[in-house]
C-alpha cells in the first residue's frame, strides 16, 4: 500500500486485475467544483488517492480499507457547512455595512438649530448696533446739473434739516441751475438747497424743509489714535445703506485733491482701511462709540487708475467738519487759516523752501502777513510745524488748514546760515471759494 511509483501487477495465484473503475457521478461534480475554487478558497489535503484513482491496485484488507462512503459524506458536509458559514457571514457584514452607510432615521427628526430663540437684537456697542443707528441718519444724495450728474452720501448734522456732505458731490448743481435730491433711510425723498460750500476743505452744507431728524454726534477727532475702530457708512456705487469696518490706519495724512478743474483741496486727513468706494463720499466715518470722527472724502488709486477700495481711504477730521459747517450755516461761507508765504514745489531738500523771490503776482512772503510779522524771509527753510517734521509743501499746507484763523503755531525755521530758530506765528484768515 505504500507504493508510490508505477504499479506492477501481482503474479501470484490469486492475482487478477480489477476492471477499470469509473468514479461516481457525484465525485466527478465535486472534483470539478473543487478545482474551480482551489486557488482562492480551500484545497483538498487527503494523502491517499481517491477511490476511483486506485483502479490498478488490489483492494486493501477490510480492516484497513478507507471508509469510502463515509469520506464522501463528510466531504459534502464540509462543503455545505462552509457555504452556510460564508452566506451567514455575508449577511452579517452586509447588514453592518448598510447600517454604517445608511443609518436608520431617528424618530426624533433633525437636530434643532439652537436652544435659544432666534433674535436680531445686537449690543449698541457692536458694529451691528452702531451701524443700525448710523444708517438712520445717513442720506443718499443724487445731483443733476445741466448734462452732468453725480451721487454720493451725506449725514444729518442738525435735527432742523441740515445735512453735511462733500463739495465735490454737489458741485454739478453749485451754479444754481441743478437739482439736489436726498433719499432718507425710510425711503422718502426731499429736494435740498445748498447753504454753502468750500472747495478748500471739500465740504458743503445742505438744507431740507424737514424737522425732527436725528443727527449723528461729532467726536473730538484729536482724540483718535491709530488702531481705533473705524466704521464707514454710505452709498458706494449707489448701493444705499452700505456699511464697512476697519481701523484707523494713520493720522495727519496730507491729501491733495483736485475737483474737476476747481481749486485744489488740501486736507489733513484721517486714513482708514475700512472699504471706501466712489459714492461713499460725504458719508460718516464712525468710531467704536458710534460718534463721527470724519467725513469720507477720497481714496488712493493704484497707478492713477480709477478703481475701488485698495484699503487706503481718507476722511476729513470731525473737528474740521464742525468748525467749517458752523461757519457755513452762520455766514454762508467758510474761512481757512494762512501763514502768508509761498513755497517752492521744486525743492527736494530737508523741510520746505520759501520762494527766494516773488513769482509774478504771488509774493514769496505776503507783505504785512503773519509770516512777515514772525520774521520769515524769502529763501528760509521751514523744517518743523509745532514740533512735527515737514517734508513736502502739501504737509505744511494741510497742517495749517487743520487749524483755525487766530491760532498760534510754532515753526522751526532755518535761514541761509543753516542756524535753526523757532518762531511763533498767529495764523491769518482767508475766505474760501
Amino acid at each position: 500500500q505504500g507504493d508510490t511509483g508505477p504499479h506492477a501487477p501481482d503474479t501470484g495465484p490469486h492475482a487478477a486485475p480489477y476492471p477499470p473503475a469509473q468514479p461516481p457521478a457525484e465525485h466527478v461534480a465535486a472534483e470539478a467544483a473543487a478545482a474551480s475554487v482551489a486557488d482562492t478558497r480551500y484545497s483538498w489535503q487527503s494523502p491517499a488517492a481517491l477511490p476511483w484513482q486506485q483502479a490498478d491496485r488490489p483492494p486493501a484488507p477490510a480492516a484497513t480499507r478507507p471508509p469510502e462512503r463515509r469520506r464522501r459524506t463528510l466531504g459534502a458536509g464540509v462543503v455545505v457547512l462552509l457555504v452556510l458559514v460564508a452566506l451567514l457571514g455575508g449577511i452579517v457584514l452586509g447588514a453592518l455595512g448598510a447600517r454604517a452607510l445608511w443609518p436608520a432615521p431617528s424618530s426624533a427628526g433633525l437636530p434643532p438649530s439652537g436652544t435659544s430663540p432666534t433674535s436680531t437684537e445686537r449690543s449698541p456697542e457692536s458694529v451691528a448696533g452702531i451701524a443700525s443707528a448710523a444708517l438712520e441718519s445717513t442720506v443718499y444724495i443724487e445731483v443733476v446739473g445741466g448734462n452732468v450728474g453725480s451721487s454720493g452720501s451725506g449725514m444729518v448734522l442738525r435735527e432742523d434739516g441740515y445735512v453735511v456732505t462733500n463739495n465735490h458731490v454737489i458741485a454739478p448743481a453749485a451754479d444754481g441751475d441743478g437739482r439736489v435730491t436726498l433719499t432718507f433711510a425710510d425711503g422718502s425723498k426731499e429736494d435740498a438747497d445748498i447753504v454753502g460750500r468750500t472747495v478748500d476743505y471739500d465740504l458743503a452744507v445742505l438744507h431740507v424743509e424737514r424737522a425732527g431728524l436725528t443727527p449723528l454726534p461729532l467726536a473730538d477727532s484729536d482724540a483718535v489714535v491709530v488702531g481705533d475702530t473705524a466704521i464707514a457708512v454710505g452709498a458706494p456705487l449707489g448701493l444705499e445703506g452700505t456699511v464697512t469696518s476697519g481701523i484707523i490706519s494713520a493720522l495727519n495724512r496730507p491729501v491733495e485733491a483736485g475737483q474737476g478743474g476747481e481749486a485744489t483741496s488740501f486736507i489733513n486727513a484721517i486714513q482708514t482701511d475700512a472699504a471706501i468706494n466712489p459714492g461713499n463720499s460725504g458719508g460718516p466715518l464712525l468710531n467704536g462709540a458710534g460718534e463721527v470722527i470724519g467725513i469720507n472724502t477720497a481714496i488712493a488709486q493704484a497707478g492713477g487708475r480709477q478703481a475701488g477700495s485698495i484699503g487706503l481711504g481718507f476722511a476729513i477730521p470731525a473737528n474740521q467738519v464742525r468748525r467749517t459747517a458752523e461757519e457755513i450755516i452762520e455766514t454762508g461761507q467758510a474761512t481757512y487759516p494762512v501763514i502768508g508765504v509761498a513755497l517752492d514745489t521744486r525743492y527736494t531738500g530737508e523741510g520746505v523752501l520759501v520762494l527766494e523771490e516773488d513769482a509774478g503776482d504771488n509774493p514769496a512772503v505776503t507783505p504785512g502777513g503773519p509770516g512777515e510779522a514772525a520774521g520769515i524771509e524769502p529763501g528760509d527753510v521751514i523744517t518743523h510745524f509745532d514740533g512735527q517734521p515737514v517734508t513736502q509743501p502739501s504737509e505744511r499746507i494741510g497742517a495749517v488748514r487743520s487749524r483755525a484763523p487766530g491760532d498760534v503755531v510754532v515753526l522751526t525755521v532755518r535761514d541761509g546760515s543753516g542756524a535753526p530758530r523757532e518762531v511763533e506765528v498767529t495764523l491769518g484768515e482767508m475766505v474760501s471759494d
